[in-house]
């Protein structure tokens, strides 16, 4: 589909997914990255949102940390190309961390993975590196090609005590654990401990020659639980942005944090939106634009009783909010990014619904809708309604409990994304 420029305001489309109720969608343009001195052309195919080590939602290894252990870890990449490499992070880490050896291999099942395929990633040539403290680390190219939408499995052996781990709390993915150094195991036999989150492993871009045309249409989907896949089914990969790089056919990276708000910084639930956006989108590579679905913890935490990981939680006024997004519109724009605004869908009868939280949240979507400051709008708000009762999700796409979607509900909410694109 051809791409209006930003200097031309774009008419509405009420075209909506045909599974969708009725919603106010508005067109998007795409801006392509500029090409770099590198013959290869990284893309940003996965990623993660590191956070600080804690209790989080389920049992995890974060607080602990590692020593003469091994991690594996299995993604589903979103696009594919000719050799790949990762990105770890010790963003949360007060000295450095040893990467005693790590390797990549294409997915079998579980911990094992295809006997053949696995190499060992290198950074600036050698085999063992340190990422530095509050800092991240590439590896170089490993030579290991892999198609669209398939699984790799990232393995690292830690020899050394790490203290506590950079880590993504919601995985919603199996990784496992290993005492002793198995990263060039085939087989998952080793593998005896399993968590749902992932561990300073941040990122995985794949690399093409830069003479294949193909590229710098990326996507980063900024926000909350509703990105991260609360929800979802575990291990499925029916995140909406997992959906949306299926309908689309582009990379997506998921940014998304559970409870992560756009103002304020929490230690469960991350530094806050406005101030993550240079490391979690704008440093992504071959992105050309970012999807923004967040503000529902800003204004819902306030109605949330006996909520012991954010308080005091502040009533946000609409007017507060509004200036976190132009703040993050302006920032995408500074780079040259379009932002696509995503109305917050219907969440009464959840813990987070209110009379604060309920008049700002119809100020702040009417604002969304009507300002035109977004480059485009998926109105979420309505695609995602109950009929019957407009402020409420609809049970055929609530996962229980009145805010997060199920799969259908993330399908549905890919497929409103992707008519914008």
């Amino acid at each position: 589909m051809s791409r209006a420029p930003r200097s031309r305001r774009l008419a509405v489309s009420t075209a909506v997914p045909a599974t969708a109720v009725a919603g106010l969608l508005i067109g998007a343009s795409t801006w392509p990255n500029a090409a770099a001195a590198d013959p290869v052309r990284w893309q940003a195919s996965w990623g993660a949102a590191p956070q600080m080590p804690s209790t989080g939602f389920t049992p995890n290894w974060s607080q602990a940390g590692f020593s003469h252990q091994t991690v594996r870890q299995v993604v589903r990449i979103s696009e594919g190309g000719d050799r790949l490499r990762i990105r770890l992070s010790n963003a949360y880490g007060t000295s450095p961390v040893e990467i005693s050896g790590a390797t990549v291999a294409r997915t079998a099942e579980g911990a094992s993975v295809v006997p053949g395929t696995v190499r060992p990633l290198t950074f600036g040539g050698h085999r063992s590196a340190a990422i530095p403290a509050h800092g991240d680390l590439r590896s170089d190219a490993a030579g290991l090609a892999a198609d669209d939408l398939t699984s790799v499995t990232v393995t690292l052996y830690l020899a050394g005590t790490t203290g506590p781990a950079t880590f993504h709390a919601q995985g919603f993915a199996t990784s496992y654990l290993a005492d002793g150094d198995h990263r060039a195991d085939a087989s998952g036999a080793a593998f005896a401990e399993t968590s749902q989150s992932w561990y300073y492993l941040s990122g995985v871009e794949v690399g093409r020659d830069r003479r294949d045309r193909h590229g710098g249409d990326g996507i980063v989907a900024l926000g909350d639980s509703l990105t991260d896949g609360f929800g979802s089914t575990p291990g499925a990969d029916n995140r909406y942005p997992d959906e949306l790089a299926e309908l689309t056919g582009r990379p997506v990276v998921n940014s998304g944090i559970g409870g992560n708000l756009v103002l304020n910084d929490s230690a469960w639930y991350g530094e806050r939106g406005t101030a993550r956006f240079a490391r979690d989108v704008l440093d992504q590579p071959g992105v050309s634009t970012v999807v923004l679905l967040e503000g529902v913890n800003d204004i819902g935490f306030s109605e949330v009783e006996d909520q012991p990981t954010y308080r005091p939680a502040p009533e946000i006024s609409a007017d507060e909010l509004i200036a976190g997004y132009r703040t993050l519109i302006r920032r995408a724009h500074q780079v040259g990014l379009e932002i696509v605004g995503a109305t917050l869908p219907p969440f009464q009868g959840s813990d987070h619904w209110g009379p604060h939280a309920a008049r700002v949240g119809d100020e702040v979507n009417d604002w969304i809708r009507n300002s035109g400051e977004f480059d485009a709008v998926v109105d979420l708000d309505r695609v995602l309604a109950d009929p019957a009762d407009p402020d409420r999700l609809n049970p055929a796409y609530d996962s229980s409990d009145g805010l997060h979607p199920n799969d259908a509900g993330y399908r549905l909410t890919a497929e409103a994304v992707a008519a914008v694109l």
